[in-house]
Parts: C-alpha cells; structure tokens; sequence
C-alpha cells in the first residue's frame, strides 16, 4: 500500500481537534503528567522541518525565580502596549485576559537556532525565514497533541525576545520564537476568546481561495 487511507470517523475527528484547539489563558492548577510532557514533546518533533534541520529548541521554565521574571517582562510589555492604543480601544484592551502566566502549571519557551548545523542549509539560501516557519510547525504540532489530550496551550506573545532569552540564560544565539502556558483548562471552549469578548472575528475572505 503506497500510502494511508484514513477513515471518515478520523477525518470528521480531526475536524473537531482543529476547532477546538484554542489560545488558552484560563488553567487549572493540576500539573499534566511527566509522561505525557515527554510525548507532547515527541509529537512536536515530528514536525516537518526544512532540510531536516530541526532548528526548534524547548525549554520547560521551572525555576520560581524566572518565572517571576518572565511574568513581571510581560507587565512591562503590557503596559507599553496598552499606552499605544487610542482611548476606545486601550479601555477594551485592558479588559482582556492576554496570558495564563499565573495560573499555568506549565512554561515552556520555544527558540530556534537561525543557522542549524543539521540540515546543511538544504532550503534556506533564498528563504532563511525557513528555520523560524519550521519551528512554528513544531509549535503547533505540540499544540494539535496537547488539545488532543484535553491540555491547554496559551502563546505569549507580549515579551520581548532579548529580554527573555537573558532571563532564561539561552545561548545567546537563539532567538525566540514562543512562550507557552500549558495545563488543563478551566473552561474549554470552542470559541476563539478574544471572540467571545467582542475583540475580532474571523473574517470569511480569509477561508476562500485567491485567484491569479
């Protein structure tokens, strides 16, 4: 068999784990099980990855002292982005929950290595930002097997890379990519909560193909 036919039931399945899989900021205190971190992190690394170079680089945060760190970086980023909106909006924006710092059980931080020794630099001399989709890819490959799971993935994206990188002590080379909240949710959802808060919605346009 040349390749492998999934059933209707998966398909219909894996419909639902897309809609599902949510920007989590609500957690509960319950740490997720060490064996299922370790398979999570398994399933990232089986992401596709241009020139097979893997650039992708998980840190589980566990130290109080970082986290503290971490979270009071992400006030001072929140703050000077709350001071850029114009009045109507900074009132909303003040409303909304933007991180589950405090609550997740969980922080991992996701760098990437911009030249990767692996791969030989198959695919990257006219697109370098390859190295950095590719970890996305990861990324959301930990995600899809996290919601799977019943495990909530909130990214953080309100912190300055430089700046987070030194309170993890990374190698001063990587350059991040994503800060993650993981744990169980307090209240799944399948609607996107900045929806549900009247922040955005999705915009049909966006689900039809462009012609050229």
């Amino acid at each position: 068999m040349s390749s492998v036919a999934f059933s209707a039931d998966f398909i219909g399945e894996l419909d639902q784990l897309l809609r599902w899989r949510r920007d989590v900021r609500h957690f509960k205190q319950q740490a997720v099980p060490e064996p299922i971190l370790q398979d999570l992190l398994h399933r990232a690394s089986m992401a596709p990855s241009v020139g097979l170079s893997q650039p992708w680089r998980f840190i589980r945060v566990e130290d109080n002292d970082r986290r503290l760190a971490i979270h009071r970086e992400f006030e001072r980023c929140n703050r000077a982005a709350h001071a850029e909106f114009p009045a109507r909006d900074a009132e909303e924006y003040a409303r909304l929950k933007l991180s589950g710092l405090q609550d997740a059980p969980h922080h991992i931080a996701v760098f990437f290595v911009p030249e990767p020794a692996q791969g030989r630099g198959l695919g990257r001399r006219t697109m370098p930002q390859t190295v950095e989709w590719s970890t996305v890819m990861a990324i959301y490959n930990f995600w899809l097997a996290a919601t799977a799971r019943g495990i909530g993935v909130g990214w953080v994206s309100i912190l300055d890379p430089v700046m987070t990188g030194q309170i993890l002590d990374v190698d001063p080379d990587w350059e991040m990519m994503a800060y993650l909240c993981v744990g169980y949710p307090t209240s799944p959802s399948e609607m996107p909560e900045l929806e549900k808060k009247n922040w955005a919605a999705r915009h049909p346009d966006r689900s039809r193909w462009i012609y050229r």
